[in-house]
């Protein structure tokens, strides 16, 4: 069975693969400080849970935008389950796309399994928006080569800074509010930061559409993909287990 790890910025998602066939999903809060050890000991008493053990492991992949975490997570591999992970971004790793960027050392691991996956799964040229700790927009040609995209803040983050910078506004939850014109403050907040995402999903699929030359098919990943779905007809499918199915897709193009 083949571990697959996908470390974010705000979380850490394990997932067991049996085939195509997810056996355990677990998510634990990113910590640099949290050792090897503390992973092993909770992961194995979560795979106990799913009637696994860590003997059933037989491979490992890693995808981390936390380089301090990378070190970590290998050493887990190794220390409990008897195995030397792949990491995605390391050069004996092959993904099966080229990454047409100026820096292509830059691009996040998690966008390029997004990417990978999204290829493998959809046809056509692609935009990916995955919404995390930032939302991002990746771009896929037709072919599956990676041509870069762009970032803006995720929408807790804008909460937050919201909160954070304004003595008077309070800390709230992201929803949909029944209508643009707030009436009070909350309802004020929550309109101008899930209307404006949405206002900023729709016109950045327009552009990069415009400047790539063709529609592009979209697919939406991230926590909050679902709750901006609803909401807009850009986006053409929600696939939450997008980044998942893009390590599992890259283990099988490097065994």
């Amino acid at each position: 069975m083949l571990l697959a790890i996908d470390c974010g910025n705000t979380n850490i998602v394990f997932a067991v693969f049996d085939g195509e066939q997810v056996k355990g999903e677990w998510r634990s809060s990113t910590a640099a400080d949290r050792t090897a050890d503390e992973y092993g000991v909770w992961l194995t008493l979560l795979l106990g849970t799913a009637g696994l053990k860590p003997a059933d492991i037989s491979a490992a992949i890693v995808a981390s935008v936390v380089p301090a975490n990378v070190f970590t997570l290998k050493t887990l591999c190794r220390r409990y389950f008897g195995c030397e992970p792949l990491v995605v971004g390391e050069p004996e790793v092959k993904l099966g796309l080229a990454v047409l960027l100026d820096r292509p050392e830059e691009v996040g691991a998690d966008r390029l399994v997004n990417a990978v996956a999204a290829h493998a799964r959809y046809k056509g040229p692609l935009i990916v928006i995955d919404f995390g700790t930032a939302t991002t927009f990746d771009v896929v040609a037709e072919n599956g080569d990676y041509l870069g995209g762009a970032i803006a803040p995720g929408i807790n983050l804008s909460l937050e800074a919201l909160h954070m910078a304004a003595a008077k506004l309070p800390r709230i939850a992201v929803g949909r509010p029944k209508g643009v014109v707030g009436k009070s403050t909350v309802p004020a907040m929550q309109s101008g930061v899930y209307w404006g995402y949405v206002g900023l999903i729709e016109g950045l699929v327009r552009r990069i559409s415009e400047e790539i030359g063709t529609a592009a098919t979209v697919v939406a990943t991230g926590g909050l993909a679902p709750l901006f779905m609803e909401a807009t007809d850009v986006i053409h499918h929600l696939d939450q287990d997008l980044t998942l199915r893009g390590l599992l897709e890259i283990h099988r193009r490097n065994v």
